[in-house]
């Protein structure tokens, strides 16, 4: 029997064992591979989208939970990488080597749906379950930060910097970067 669901705005049906992780489904049945296996247990947050707006771990999540449900990947975040959030992981130079992103991206974007201009603490807090092994979590805040501005509120460390005349570096786009924010690699 085919689970049907609403995938980055479009209807979709898929006739798959009933206990198949959505990861899966996405990846292997779908062909959508910006969404990325990280742990299988729902630890690391490679693997997040949002279900319902909600930033969901896909690896621990059987495709008959989503029936009836809106599913966004990194894919349907937008389709041109002009997303708030990607559009800051540009200007910020946050990957390295850009395995764990698409999950981190999500998460991001579904803290920002939530909480227009979030702290610190809130970033970190909604942030904590995506992994990098990498260690970018200073400029994963940082570019929080700018999407809460590219989004049109001022985020408090921009506030606060603006008060005290320093200066955190967000608001200088780098001439260049080498990471495809989203893409499918």
């Amino acid at each position: 029997m085919a689970i049907q669901f609403t995938l980055n705005g479009k209807p979709q049906a898929v006739d798959v064992n009933p206990n198949m992780p959505l990861l899966w489904v996405l990846r292997d049945t779908l062909g959508m591979p910006g969404t990325k296996y990280g742990c299988g247990l729902g630890l690391c947050g490679a693997c997040t989208v949002h279900i319902d707006g909600e930033a969901t771990r896909s690896c621990i999540t059987p495709i008959t939970a989503v029936s009836g449900k809106k599913i966004t990947t990194i894919e349907g975040l937008s389709p041109d990488h002009s997303h708030p959030v990607q559009q800051a992981w540009i200007e910020i130079d946050v990957p390295q080597c850009g395995y764990c992103q698409s999950g981190q991206i999500m998460s991001a974007a579904a803290l920002l749906a939530k909480k227009a201009q979030p702290g610190d603490a809130e970033i970190d807090e909604a942030m904590k379950g995506n992994i990098c092994r990498c260690g970018t979590y200073q400029r994963i805040r940082q570019a929080v930060h700018r999407a809460a501005h590219l989004h049109g509120a001022p985020s408090k460390l921009e506030s606060g910097a603006a008060k005290t005349g320093a200066s955190n570096g967000t608001e200088q786009a780098l001439d260049a970067h080498t990471v495809e924010v989203g893409g499918t690699a």
